[in-house]
C-alpha cells in the first residue's frame, strides 16, 4: 500500500473509474447483445429501436472516455449494417 498521500488519493480516483467504466461497458454489451438477438429474429422494428438504444449507449461511452471514438464508429457501423439487411 502506498504512503503517499497523493497516491492513497490517485488509487481511490482509479478504483471508482475502474467501476464507472466497468457499468458502462457492462450497458454496451447488453445493448449491443439486444441488438443482435433483435436482429436474429428478424423484427425489423424492434431492431431499429434497440439500434437507437444502443447507438445512444455508444456515444455515451465515447463521451465520457470508457472507449475509444473509432471503436464505436465501427460497432455502430457494423450493427446498423445488420439492421438495414432485414
Amino acid at each position: 500500500m502506498a504512503n503517499i498521500k497523493s497516491q492513497i488519493k490517485r488509487i481511490g480516483t482509479n478504483k471508482k473509474a475502474q467501476e464507472r467504466n466497468k457499468a458502462v461497458k457492462s450497458g454496451l454489451k447488453t445493448a449491443i447483445r439486444s441488438t443482435h438477438a433483435a436482429i436474429a429474429t428478424g423484427d425489423k422494428a424492434a431492431a431499429t429501436a434497440a439500434l437507437t438504444v444502443a447507438s445512444k449507449k455508444l456515444d455515451k461511452a465515447v463521451s465520457k472516455g470508457v472507449i475509444h471514438q473509432n471503436q464505436a464508429a465501427n460497432r455502430k457501423s457494423a450493427i446498423a449494417k445488420q439492421v438495414s439487411a432485414l
